[in-house]
């Protein structure tokens, strides 16, 4: 496995675009760290978002996993990349001909997008104990490390986001199509929702239904994390307001996606064992 994975890597990395984008990345996961230095100061106004807590533990791994998951899509660009480049390559052909069997190419692929996701996640729990440890208003360890779960929905959901990618960097073959389609499932699993919602069950039945579709699925893992802020909640308070949402990982969510993530994967086999290349 270590083999294949170095062979993806080379790729990547002698793909300039592949190369740029990585690191474009990374760097946009380390530029949360700036949110602490944002200060406004004017006049009788003071305001700073580090002291509202939201680098506070263990508020700050849900916050973090759930704004840094936006960025996914610079590694979504990537992966698509990867599989069109191995089409206008014949890097594909080639490979097969030099003795890799199609599981193997797939199960690079697989290695290739679990470890994006594996290197994310320890990036962005790094990053967050880092300004956790310098910022926040608790220091015991107990309270450190709860909420962790949170961590866990990250890789999971970059798990399955990043295997959806490659099922339609598989399936279309073009990167900027692979993209459009991607919006496009986007677009549906909105205009479903909205059908559903008119012609046949109530909002709570139809997010219930939503739940069990591939984005709307992988969205649900890190829920908004913004009416949990105690700042938000004490403003609700004041104007009479009650937020009571649920804010936690279930365990359903995460077989949801996983579930998805296999099927992907599998698809992805099923496509490149059928092709003739």
């Amino acid at each position: 496995m270590i083999r294949l994975l170095q062979i993806e890597f080379i790729k990547l990395w002698n793909n300039r675009a592949s190369r740029v984008l990585i690191l474009s990345y990374f760097v946009l996961l380390t530029s949360i760290a700036l949110v602490a230095a944002i200060k406004f100061d004017i006049g009788p106004i003071k305001f700073h978002l580090a002291e509202i807590g939201i680098f506070n533990f263990p508020y700050i791994w849900h916050f973090n996993t759930f704004v840094t998951a936006f960025f996914k899509l610079f590694l979504a660009i990537v992966i698509v990349s990867m599989m069109a480049n191995e089409y206008s390559n014949k890097t594909i052909k080639q490979n097969l001909i030099d003795g890799l069997s199609k599981k193997e190419f797939i199960l690079s692929k697989f290695l290739t997008v679990l470890s994006f996701a594996l290197i994310s996640t320890v990036f962005v729990f790094t990053v967050s104990l880092i300004l956790g440890l310098i910022y926040s208003d608790y220091d015991e360890l107990p309270i450190i490390f709860s909420d962790l779960e949170f961590v866990l929905a990250f890789f999971v959901k970059l798990v399955g986001f990043f295997s959806f990618c490659l099922f339609l960097g598989i399936l279309v073959k073009r990167s900027a199509f692979a993209l459009g389609f991607l919006i496009l499932w986007q677009i549906l699993e909105g205009i479903t929702r909205g059908l559903i919602r008119w012609k046949l069950f109530d909002g709570d039945t139809t997010e219930t239904i939503m739940g069990f579709f591939p984005l709307q699925s992988m969205f649900n893992l890190l829920k908004e994390p913004i009416t949990r802020l105690e700042a938000v909640q004490t403003v609700a308070d004041q104007v009479g307001e009650e937020i009571s949402l649920n804010y936690q990982v279930h365990g359903y969510e995460i077989l949801i996606v996983l579930g998805w993530t296999a099927i992907f994967i599998y698809l992805s086999y099923a496509l490149l064992k059928k092709r003739d290349l």
